[in-house]
């Protein structure tokens, strides 16, 4: 990263503009109405004389080359490096968001936080330096990124390299069909198949939208998608929302989706709630596998996160932490002691 972050305006897509200088933000589901000087929810996206613009294009906040496997992306070229790539601000307000030093600053004050700025070029160039064989959007939501995320997307198709949305899920239908040409993996957070989840602890109206959108990354688009849901204790670990969780995911994405169940800790509003038990989690994969699912990774934890073949039992993927070894994967993604699909990328 060369270059020190300032406040510069890029124009924004995705949006209508409404009278008395009013424009509609159609990046994310929240779709705001944002009067002239205003800035929407997320923090990031101004409206100046009736026109909307992102503050935060090309403006970076964190910047790794990580394993794909601290996504979590456990099903896609594993064992590689994907360049990480986040901003600052967000369209939720997770009361237990890990992140929310970055996800609840406010995008037009960029001088004042350390972001520095690197362009699109860049970032493939960073990539190819890394040996990075993707690039995500991660760490805050790429959602509100879209015209940075857009542009890097394209640039690193035709440069080779693979490249993943780590997302809540909130994005509008128009934006997936904008920059789902250029996406590869769509890994997001279905925090709870409960409504009042959503309302009480993100300021979200309804999941319902988060689910249709990744149906069409998975459908429309042919994209490779994974689940997460952050487990905490008693908000949305009981039986019946993880049951409806599984079983959705089955019918609607598939049973080789990989499904992660990851241990909450306390932080941002929710610093009083314990850490999920382990023994919370592998009740939770069990109801996953019971439900027809046949990957379901424990994350945040010590457990075992090998990819076992569901048909054979062999170790197709073995993993330390975050580091994993391909031991029995053809280059289809099958089983290679007994040709099972299990759904794996490998090229």
């Amino acid at each position: 990263m060369t270059a020190k972050a300032e406040l510069r305006l890029h124009d924004a897509i995705l949006y209508d503009k409404l009278p008395d200088n009013r424009v509609k933000c159609n990046v994310c589901q929240r779709r705001c109405n944002i009067p002239e000087g205003r800035l929407g929810f997320c923090m990031t996206r101004i409206n100046k004389d009736g026109n909307l613009y992102s503050t935060i294009y090309g403006v970076v906040s964190s910047l790794h080359a990580d394993p794909i496997e601290k996504k979590p992306v456990y099903h896609y070229l594993p064992g590689s490096k994907s360049l990480s790539l986040g901003s600052f601000g967000c369209n939720f307000r997770c009361a237990f968001c890990q992140n929310w030093e970055i996800a609840y600053a406010d995008g037009s004050r960029i001088p004042a936080v350390a972001g520095r700025y690197v362009s699109p070029e860049e970032a493939v160039s960073l990539a190819k330096q890394y040996a990075c064989r993707s690039i995500s959007w991660t760490y805050n939501e790429p959602a509100i990124w879209i015209e940075y995320a857009l542009d890097c997307a394209k640039l690193a198709k035709e440069h080779g390299f693979h490249t993943i949305y780590v997302t809540n899920g909130y994005c509008t239908q128009e934006h997936l069909d904008l920059i789902g040409p250029y996406l590869d993996v769509y890994r997001v957070d279905i925090k709870s198949f409960d409504d009042e989840f959503y309302q009480k602890l993100i300021n979200v109206p309804s999941a319902v939208g988060i689910r249709e959108v990744a149906k069409l990354a998975k459908h429309k688009w042919k994209m490779h998608v994974e689940a997460v849901t952050n487990v905490i204790p008693t908000w949305n670990d009981d039986e019946s929302n993880l049951r409806q969780i599984a079983r959705w995911i089955v019918d609607n994405l598939g049973e080789l989706t990989p499904w992660h169940v990851t241990r909450f800790f306390p932080c941002a509003e929710l610093t009083d709630v314990p850490p999920t038990p382990l023994q919370t989690l592998e009740y939770a994969a069990k109801i996953g596998f019971e439900e027809g699912l046949k990957f379901v990774y424990i994350g945040n934890v010590a457990a075992d996160q090998d990819t076992r073949c569901p048909q054979c039992q062999t170790t197709a993927v073995s993993r330390i932490g975050y580091y994993a070894s391909v031991r029995s994967v053809t280059p289809d993604g099958k089983c290679a002691n007994c040709g099972a699909d299990l759904g794996i990328v490998m090229e």
